[in-house]
């Protein structure tokens, strides 16, 4: 099987694609169950959806006060360090949208008890309504890296001690949990994913990217015509 991904031109056109799908799912959310618990990547690519989705029309269209914040993953710094995941979207979007505080939860620490809070599906795994992710040069996603045992994992969070990325400890969500979403985004950009992203798209086992499914939900990727090589 191989995906077919939506091609926009470049990064600002990546950016405006993926917050409007992101409102439009939250929005979704909102009116049929009443909440929607989202889980936010790091990077730079997701960094620009977070800018549009901060902006008009988003920051007044979208149902703020019904959106529970999460990560798909975490690198184990100080929240204001500027490697945090946290502190990316925290300064990308948190501090301009009307999103209680008490509906954000940083993935640090035990993450047990925040996660507890998300609806779970049939197997007992926390059920996110959307989960962003990113993509790196190998074929990693979220703290998931080619041939790391945290692969294997089952348990909704996957602690990683060694990363081949600095900084070295994260916390990540699992395949599994990934792959319970009602809605996973890949954001993928620039010529250096090019031959990671024809990988995946192709379904190659051996990087992390590909064995995100969504099992009962929607995968999207959403990519520019640099990494796609178009």
């Amino acid at each position: 099987m191989t995906l077919s991904p939506v091609v926009v031109a470049g990064p600002e056109e990546l950016a405006d694609a993926a917050a409007a799908w992101t409102a439009e799912r939250i929005e979704q959310a909102a009116a049929a169950r009443g909440f929607c618990y989202i889980a936010l990547a790091g990077g730079e690519t997701p960094r620009g959806c977070y800018r549009r989705l901060a902006a008009d029309p988003y920051d007044q269209r979208v149902p703020w006060g019904k959106v529970f914040v999460y990560w798909s993953d975490e690198r184990q710094v100080a929240l204001d360090d500027p490697a945090s995941n946290y502190a990316m979207a925290r300064t990308a979007l948190l501090d301009h949208v009307p999103i209680p505080a008490g509906q954000v939860f940083p993935l640090v620490g035990d993450p047990g008890p925040a996660l507890a809070r998300v609806p779970a599906d049939s197997s007992g795994r926390p059920r996110f309504d959307i989960i962003h992710l990113g993509m790196g040069e190998d074929g990693h996603t979220a703290s998931l890296f080619p041939g790391h045992p945290a692969l294997r994992y089952q348990t909704p969070v996957v602690a990683v001690l060694n990363a081949p990325k600095p900084p070295p400890e994260r916390l990540t969500l699992s395949i599994p949990v990934l792959n319970a979403a009602r809605a996973v985004l890949f954001m993928v950009q620039g010529a250096g994913k090019r031959e990671a992203l024809a990988r995946v798209l192709r379904r190659d086992p051996a990087l992390p990217a590909s064995l995100v499914e969504a099992t009962d939900g929607e995968l999207t990727f959403i990519v520019d015509k640099a990494a796609l090589g178009a």
